[in-house]
């Protein structure tokens, strides 16, 4: 059981260490491991059999796991689009792209569906993402999107921004799975630490 001490908070800094190994990955490694957050997610979610102890905290105010899912695909539902324009169009405005904003609808049927459901539709959009990144050559990874309502960015500083998101909600994530007991009687393998499971991920291609 946690202490107060042990808030999970999404927004905690992160180390120096992965900062570094982000920027330092090249193209390649880094579609690699925006593709191995979906291996993650599947190696711990998975195996929990209990749909309840995916939809509880410890403390009151701290995100459950469906919810941490539910803002890395809300998170990614927003800059996939600007990825998109930016690698698709010769003059990309990323004010042309309108705000994401989840219907009615849809924000019923993700608190009906579970969180394994949920995480297949994650799934589908990450692959959509790291398709997008494969089928682009170096160069187009510096292209800028253009906006005057935000700032100008690119292809992969976006990239590197989903990583930085991705790590934040996985560590979250790996802290609140352990802190709720939704990991309990499970192996070992299924419940491999996040910075144990980043070692995988090669630095250069």
């Amino acid at each position: 059981m946690q202490t107060g001490s042990d808030y999970i908070d999404v927004n905690a800094p992160v180390g120096d260490e992965q900062v570094r190994a982000i920027r330092a990955a090249d193209n390649n490694s880094l579609i690699i491991r925006l593709h191995f957050t979906i291996n993650h997610l599947s190696r711990w979610l998975s195996p929990v059999h209990d749909r309840n102890k995916l939809e509880r905290s410890v403390h009151f105010g701290e995100p459950t796991v469906k919810e941490l899912l539910l803002e890395m695909r809300e998170y990614e539902q927003h800059i996939y689009p600007m990825m998109y324009v930016i690698a698709t169009q010769e003059d990309p405005n990323l004010d042309s792209i309108p705000p994401y904003h989840a219907s009615a609808a849809r924000r019923l049927a993700d608190a009906e569906h579970s969180t394994i459901v949920l995480l297949s539709s994650f799934r589908r959009l990450r692959q959509s993402t790291c398709s997008l990144l494969r089928n682009l050559p170096d160069n187009a990874w510096d292209r800028v999107g253009y906006s005057r309502k935000h700032q100008n960015t690119t292809v992969r500083k976006l990239a590197e921004g989903l990583a930085d998101h991705d790590y934040r909600f996985l560590r979250a994530m790996d802290q609140t799975l352990t802190a709720t007991g939704a990991r309990e009687g499970l192996a070992e393998i299924q419940k491999t630490p996040l910075d144990e499971l980043l070692r995988l991920v090669p630095e250069k291609m």
